[in-house]
């Protein structure tokens, strides 16, 4: 009679456990379950070493202490903050889509030490997007990647979102790989001064790649560079609620192939520090191959609070009323402008609207702008051939 009721009682036991996973969680492979819990307290199912290890929550908030890998079979929802701490990593492969909701409470972040790894393909993207069954721009956070890299605001700061530290001195650090990736109905608001970018990357080193990027649709500018040493290739920002691709805070990089169309301001802003124009180290850029389709209110590029030491080659702009706008009473900015650290050769503008200037900078160095004959981007106003496919417009 016991062993009856004993052997009773284990069959209960297991038809109630097997059932509560497969109500709360999803099949995926083993690899993305740890120690019986897939990623600590993220998927409220203690899996306690069993069969149901194999379980997971397609439900993306909390902070990640472990490698987790994401299963592009799978539609995740990201309902919260979904921070990747010191010493974790997350990847996502090629074709995984990701839907946010809760405005800004929804953002996926990787703090200083973290890495993410995002695998998308030409024909395959990772896609970030709104969940909400008619999106529209800044419906949920973004992705923030802090490094270690230096900047001008001090030895480190804290960013202007997800309240993580970013900065240092660790040139290439390394915060991971982000290849072909579109960002869809990002900029949700904090407040007037306070908004979510659609990839925000504070301080991060030059260790990490970022190639084949597509804002689309956000309701602040759509990538932007605070200080830091990583390189931005294959960029494209498309009908941004502010400016298009910003940079500032002493960032040390190259820009190669952004592609840019549709911003409410500037297409590129450019600045040094908002707070002290001469903060150190300057903002020093290289900007090649860059396409401008307007119309711009801010003109093509806006140089800014003290702006910096930048050459710039090879910049199409299309349907514009001003190529370089200057803030009158920006002095470190004029300075640098006559001391010939804005640099930009071989511009050609197409296409110009009535009344277009090249410049409204009056100072007495007129000639920082050389123009010419240039594909920009690749195929001039026309999307370039290097962003069909994983795009959209």
């Amino acid at each position: 009679m016991k062993k009856q009721l004993f052997t009773l009682l284990i069959t209960a036991f297991t038809i109630v456990f097997v059932f509560s996973c497969k109500d709360d969680d999803t099949y995926v492979s083993e690899a993305t379950c740890f120690d019986g819990i897939q990623n600590g307290d993220e998927t409220g199912v203690d899996c306690g070493g069993s069969s149901c290890q194999d379980c997971i929550t397609t439900i993306l908030s909390g902070d990640v202490f472990d490698n987790i890998t994401l299963d592009a079979s799978l539609e995740y929802e990201l309902t919260g903050a979904y921070t990747i701490m010191d010493g974790a990593s997350l990847t996502i492969p090629a074709g995984t889509v990701i839907k946010a909701t809760g405005g800004t409470a929804s953002y996926i972040a990787v703090a200083q030490g973290g890495q993410i790894f995002i695998n998308g393909t030409s024909s395959s993207p990772v896609v970030m997007t709104s969940g909400s069954s008619s999106p529209v721009a800044a419906d949920w956070g973004g992705l923030v990647v802090c490094g270690k890299a230096p900047t001008n605001v001090g030895s480190t700061a804290t960013s202007e979102v997800a309240d993580l530290t970013y900065g240092g001195n660790v040139s290439d650090d390394n915060s991971g790989s982000i290849r072909y990736l579109r960002i869809e109905y990002t900029g949700a608001t904090f407040n007037s001064s306070k908004e979510f970018n659609g990839l925000s990357l504070f301080g991060v080193g030059s260790g990490t790649t970022v190639e084949y990027v597509q804002s689309f649709e956000g309701g602040d500018d759509g990538i932007e560079f605070f200080g830091g040493t990583v390189n931005g290739k294959y960029l494209v920002s498309t009908n941004s609620g502010d400016d298009s691709i910003d940079f500032a805070d002493g960032w040390s990089g190259t820009g190669e192939y952004w592609y840019i169309s549709g911003g409410a301001k500037a297409g590129i802003e450019g600045s040094n520090n908002g707070d002290n124009g001469d903060a150190a180290p300057v903002t020093n850029a290289t900007l090649r191959n860059i396409t401008v389709v307007g119309p711009v209110t801010e003109g093509a590029l806006y140089y800014k609070e003290g702006g910096g030491n930048f050459s710039i080659e090879n910049f199409y702009t299309d349907g514009i009323n001003l190529g370089v706008k200057v803030k009158s009473t920006d002095a470190e900015a004029a300075v640098r402008i006559e001391a010939g650290d804005l640099v930009m050769t071989n511009v050609e503008f197409a296409n110009s609207t009535t009344g277009f200037v090249i410049t409204d900078y009056t100072g007495a160095n007129q000639s920082f702008v050389t123009e010419g004959t240039t594909t920009g981007a690749g195929n001039g106003a026309d999307v370039p051939d290097w962003a069909t496919g994983w795009t959209r417009f």
